[in-house]
């Protein structure tokens, strides 16, 4: 098919998925609200966007910044800062934080990201939490659903100090786990028991829904700002928002205990983070829709996609299933080839600090790993599935898909 007719084939399925791209339109629109709100109560003005070196005090522009995140997350406190250098580092400066030698930390939605086992202990190493005296217990999912029966026998045993909750799929084949389901099972985990801490890690998944995990009771989130809440402005840093005194224990773990939150400089992070933040329900629409156009395409192409695109989303991130490891890194190579940066580069499966498989990336972003702006990745492992994410603008998104439709029909051509 010539690159032409692959343009209009690909803009008649836009048309048929632009009912899908209402929907989050109008989830955007709420979410722009609600970031404006939170920039107004705080009377944000230019000069939070001047930073400060050294040790960081007095540092108004942080602090303001902390407190729109905090609002925008309805929650008592933040932590929003360029020293936590990723969403691994939030989550194991969270999770150090909260918990103490004897403690037992639960997941219950089975086996975080790779890059935590070593954080964890699930691969030995001699800093993680369990060379520490910290226990460790992981309850599955069950048909994409919390294993409320395996919670409640753990909770009932007593002495769980943290629950953590990862939403987004990671590198498994589960579904992500969508904001009412987190709604539920803290519900029935509260029924059981009031003080346990439950942390949600909210990496992809910002501004996908209306409601974010500290509006329905999550004690803890976390994320990253080189994906949603960053818009791709963000060049590192991440947040951490919650409860007060959780958020100061956070706060002492990263910096120096006594000093907390009144320390830290934000050189230049503070414009970058307010516009970053600014621009995120943007981005993520943008994000969103080049996921439900891929989907569409890549179905209608004859392969296994996760969502359909007709399926509620829970975070940026889209699934193509390949069951073929060249079609996996054929794939990324043209995501690629469709980057602003490094467009030349051809990636290769090569191995990943924290990844116990090859993994094969395509990242040709402004900023190393940024996952918003446009990406995939995969490990080479069966069945061999393709993670797209990203896309800072719908049209360069859309292009991709295009190259992408064009290799495609090019290889069953031949």
């Amino acid at each position: 098919m010539e690159r032409k007719n692959i343009i209009k084939y690909v803009f008649a399925c836009e048309d048929r998925v632009k009912d899908e791209f209402k929907k989050y339109e109008n989830i955007c629109f709420y979410n722009s609200m609600k970031v404006l709100e939170a920039f107004h109560n705080n009377k944000i003005s230019e000069s939070h966007l001047n930073g400060t070196t050294g040790y960081g005090y007095n540092d108004y522009g942080r602090d303001a910044v902390e407190n729109v995140y905090k609002d925008v997350f309805k929650c008592e406190d933040a932590l929003v800062r360029r020293q936590l250098i990723s969403g691994t580092h939030a989550l194991t400066v969270a999770m150090a934080a909260c918990l103490r030698p004897g403690d037992t930390m639960v997941a219950i939605s089975g086996k975080p990201y790779d890059t935590l086992d070593e954080v964890i202990g699930i691969q030995d190493n001699p800093s993680s939490l369990i060379s520490y005296g910290i226990k460790y217990e992981q309850v599955d999912l069950i048909n994409n659903d919390f294993d409320k029966d395996g919670i409640y026998k753990i909770l009932l045993r007593g002495n769980v100090k943290l629950i953590t909750i990862q939403r987004s799929k990671g590198y498994s084949t589960r579904e992500s786990i969508d904001i009412d389901k987190i709604e539920n099972i803290i519900k029935d985990i509260r029924r059981i028991d009031k003080k346990v801490i439950i942390m949600v890690d909210n990496c992809y998944c910002e501004f996908v829904d209306y409601k974010e995990p500290t509006e329905v009771g999550a004690d803890l989130v976390v994320g990253s700002l080189i994906k949603n809440l960053g818009a791709g402005i963000a060049t590192n840093g991440a947040y951490i928002c919650g409860r007060r005194d959780l958020i100061e224990l956070c706060a002492e773990r990263l910096n120096v205990p006594g000093q907390g939150k009144e320390v830290g400089p934000s050189g230049d992070a503070n414009r970058m983070f307010l516009l970053g933040l600014y621009m995120a329900p943007q981005v993520v629409l943008n994000s969103l829709k080049t996921a439900i156009l891929l989907s569409y395409v890549m179905e209608s192409s004859g392969y296994k996609v996760s969502p359909r695109y007709d399926q509620r989303r829970v975070d940026i991130v889209q699934n193509i299933i390949f069951n073929d490891e060249q079609k996996l890194i054929d794939f990324c190579k043209m995501i690629q080839k469709s980057s602003a940066i490094d467009s030349h580069v051809e990636p290769t499966p090569s191995d990943m600090p924290g990844y116990t498989d090859k993994v094969i990336m395509a990242s040709g972003s402004f900023t190393q790993g940024s996952s918003i702006e446009i990406s995939c990745d995969g490990p080479l492992r069966f069945p061999y599935i393709a993670y797209f994410q990203g896309s800072l603008s719908y049209d360069y998104g859309k292009i991709a898909i295009i190259n992408v439709l064009e290799k495609l029909m090019g290889d069953k051509n031949d």
